[in-house]
């Protein structure tokens, strides 16, 4: 595999990309919880066998495609939001990442976007299935499920997610079901602590 981009190097890609001081805060700081959550998840059972600078490259930047979506005054496309992970991997082809680390920008997104999904929302991205393959990606993906980037930023529980996923249909739940029988429930609260956000 392609040799990773240090904790540094991928730090100056969101100073670079970021519109704004703020929005940099926001989606850098975001990015380093879901990593904060997966190191939690990677010390149990599920770590074993798991690449963990992978995952540590990959939380840090699988949503460094948000900051396309903000203009020069810090207003978010929230209409667009579901581009974010295909606008992700074109920055990272543009720097020259490794094609491993695309994956983690254009699959994180829910718990999965399919086809159908693309097709019966009317989703503004090019019908294809984006959906984490590899233990690496899932665990990204999923780390990434208990916190949000909302206003202000929170974490979320497991059963508070699954609440809010089941509108796109029950096979949702149940796929987040399945990883977390996979990986485990992380410990929120001191994280939440640490960082002064709520916990829903």
């Amino acid at each position: 595999m392609a040799q990773l981009p240090t904790v540094a190097e991928i730090t100056a890609l969101h100073q670079a990309y970021a519109p704004t001081r703020a929005v940099f805060e926001k989606v850098h700081t975001h990015c380093g919880i879901v990593w904060r959550i997966a190191e939690q998840l990677l010390a149990g059972p599920a770590g074993a066998g798991v690449d963990h600078d992978l995952v540590r490259a990959g939380c840090l930047l699988h949503d460094i495609g948000v900051y396309r979506l903000y203009d020069g005054t810090g207003r978010l496309d929230g209409a667009n939001y579901v581009r974010h992970g295909l606008l992700g991997a074109e920055i990272l082809r543009k720097e020259g990442l490794p094609e491993v680390l695309h994956r983690f920008c254009s699959c994180h997104t829910g718990v999965g976007v399919t086809r159908a999904d693309v097709v019966n929302q009317q989703l503004p991205i090019p019908v294809d299935d984006y959906v984490a393959e590899s233990v690496e990606e899932r665990l990204v993906m999923y780390a990434d499920k208990f916190h949000s980037k909302s206003n202000p930023p929170r974490f979320l529980r497991p059963d508070t997610f699954a609440a809010r996923i089941r509108r796109f249909g029950d096979d949702k739940v149940v796929t987040f079901e399945a990883l977390t029988a996979e990986f485990g429930n992380p410990e929120l609260d001191t994280l939440a602590a640490e960082f002064g956000h709520r916990v829903n």
